[in-house]
């Protein structure tokens, strides 16, 4: 996955008015207890950090 594609899906569950904080406030264990930013900016692949938010969501099987 592309980090394009993350943000995508990202701004379409959290909402575009929400994600930015979203992603730089919410600490999420699955990513060593690191924000959405944190993970990637210290190089954590997109697809492992969308998994990261989909669990942490509750989305359904379908949107993994």
């Amino acid at each position: 996955m592309r980090e394009q594609e993350l943000w995508r899906r990202i701004n379409a569950h959290i909402g575009p008015a929400l994600a930015s904080a979203w992603t730089h406030d919410v600490v999420l264990s699955d990513l060593g207890n690191r924000s959405v930013r944190e993970a990637l900016d210290a190089g954590v692949p997109a697809q492992h950090v969308w998994r990261a938010v989909w669990s942490y969501l509750e989305l359904p099987a379908s949107e993994r």
